[in-house]
């Protein structure tokens, strides 16, 4: 387990290289000029140098590449083109918003989508298998921010039991903050956990049809003993790899739903930034949330190995 866990370790050391290195590339080529863009169309070339000599994009791409990738190994993200002010507080700010919605959403994806999954394995092509697909098959077609925008039209504005929007801060306590992130993460959370039923639905009933399962049952083992005993550890290994990419969509792909509920997130972040040519900003969040899709997965395989020990004997 240990030399699989440091293969695993230099693994996700080189993809971090290669992800830093392809997002600054990206960026390099994208055109438009911070400075110019800041200043306006009527700035003159001498007002436009000394504002790029300023934020230090008169250096070249190397040290510039070099200067981003040091700072954040010291943790300093650099310093906001627009808002100049450090673009580590900013994220830091904004984290406390979408770290704990999508937790929240994916605990409650989980909620929803594990029983479901089981339930219409143990039943398949019973009357309550087929409205368990159905079910899903809707939450997977219809878009999240419909979802949210429905919930804001029952919850809030008709039933009043939940704000249309908005977030009141930590600092009033926990209640008031996940009252106001639970819509957003209802919304998010449906579609995943239609995924999620699917996935699990699917691996239980391939699982429940092979021999070892054949062999508990006629060693008198009832049906549901063996799903619980031995199917559902075997089923484990596709739904986490759902698992650790819903978490990455919910903590990386909620821009939307965040706008709709005028949520200051990350998502949001990254909007305002792209739309203000605030590289620095959109650089460092888009390779803070590479860095959470890597580690996700760094942990996917960990557990795979946990669950699966003949994955440790290939390494």
């Amino acid at each position: 387990m240990l030399r699989y866990t440091l293969i695993r370790l230099i693994s996700l050391a080189a993809s971090l290289f290669a992800a830093s290195l392809v997002i600054f590339l990206a960026l390099e080529i994208v055109p438009g000029d911070p400075a110019s863009y800041m200043l306006g169309l009527n700035a003159s070339p001498e007002t436009v140098a000394a504002l790029r000599a300023d934020l230090g994009l008169d250096a070249s791409p190397v040290a510039r590449y070099w200067d981003w990738v040091v700072g954040m190994l010291r943790g300093d993200f650099g310093i906001s083109y627009t808002y100049r002010t450090p673009v580590a507080e900013m994220i830091a700010d904004r984290l406390q918003v979408s770290l704990p919605l999508a937790l929240y959403a994916l605990a409650l994806a989980l909620v929803i989508g594990f029983p479901a999954g089981i339930w219409g394995a143990s039943r398949r092509g019973s009357l309550a298998d087929t409205g368990v697909m159905g079910a899903t098959q809707l939450g997977i077609a219809v878009p999240n921010f419909w979802f949210a925008m429905l919930l804001v039209l029952v919850f809030a504005v008709n039933l009043r039991w939940f704000s249309a929007g908005g977030f009141p801060g930590w600092g009033g306590g926990l209640l008031p903050g996940m009252k106001a992130l639970t819509l957003p993460a209802i919304a998010l959370a449906l579609p995943q956990a239609a995924i999620l039923a699917r996935v699990m639905r699917s691996a239980l009933i391939e699982t429940l049809g092979e021999d070892f399962i054949r062999t508990a049952r006629a060693k008198g083992l009832s049906r549901p003993a063996a799903l619980r005993r031995h199917a559902l550890r075997n089923a484990l290994i596709p739904v986490l790899t759902i698992i650790g990419l819903q978490f990455s969509f919910l903590l990386a792909g909620a821009i939307i739903i965040e706008n709709v509920f005028f949520l200051p997130g990350l998502g949001r972040l990254v909007f305002q930034a792209i739309s203000q040519r605030d590289l620095i900003v959109v650089e460092s969040v888009v390779m803070l949330l590479v860095f959470a899709v890597i580690v996700v997965t760094y942990l996917v395989d960990l557990a795979y190995a946990a669950v699966d020990p003949r994955l440790r004997a290939h390494h």
